[in-house]
């Protein structure tokens, strides 16, 4: 279970290939927190039609595109980033990987030209389960918890392919459902 791992923040959650729901559908969840008060994470690949000056029109000209983070709070702003160097405040939550930090540092480094995509990615909302919600439905096989990955795919563009990479570096267990088609009726 995924509250026997401690920390059990910077795991991935890694939806199964038939997952319905369209929040989740072929997902890759990134864990920010996960603590007796609940549960709560990002979608890495799932892009919005957003970017970035979109959303926040006094950084006009940034065209960082902006992710659909999950389904709660999706008026809300979000970033994770791997330049704590440049970002004070953040919380590291995987190896060289933190979430948040000085929001007004990030406009300023963004409106400067001293941060890019590779480093930081926004997201519109997020992921949340309530206490023992998330455990349970791991133990209904809804996720696959990946507690090693490489982090360099937390800030991958490639959306399309990233959930089907990540199922194929869990190894032979489960490569053979990146195989799938979306829709099982086309089978």
């Amino acid at each position: 279970m995924l509250s026997s791992i401690t920390p059990a923040s910077g795991r991935l959650l890694i939806s199964e290939p038939f997952m319905m729901d369209p929040n989740f559908k072929r997902s890759v969840i990134l864990l920010a927190e996960h603590s007796e008060e609940g549960t709560l994470g990002y979608v890495l690949n799932h892009l919005s039609e957003y970017n970035l000056s979109d959303i926040l029109p006094d950084i006009s000209y940034s065209e960082m595109p902006v992710y659909i983070g999950g389904p709660v709070a999706n008026n809300t702003l979000h970033f994770i980033h791997r330049c704590p160097d440049k970002i004070e405040g953040g919380v590291e939550i995987w190896d060289g990987i933190y979430w948040g930090g000085s929001f007004e540092k990030v406009k300023e480094l963004i409106s400067a030209y001293q941060i890019n995509e590779d480093e930081i990615k926004f997201f519109a909302g997020y992921s949340g389960w309530t206490p023992g919600q998330l455990d349970n439905e791991i133990a209904e096989d809804t996720w696959i918890v990946a507690n090693k990955f490489n982090p360099e795919i937390l800030f991958m563009h490639d959306e399309q392919n990233l959930w089907r990479e990540v199922v194929i570096s869990l190894g032979q267990r489960y490569a053979h459902i990146a195989n799938f088609p979306e829709n099982p009726a086309l089978n």
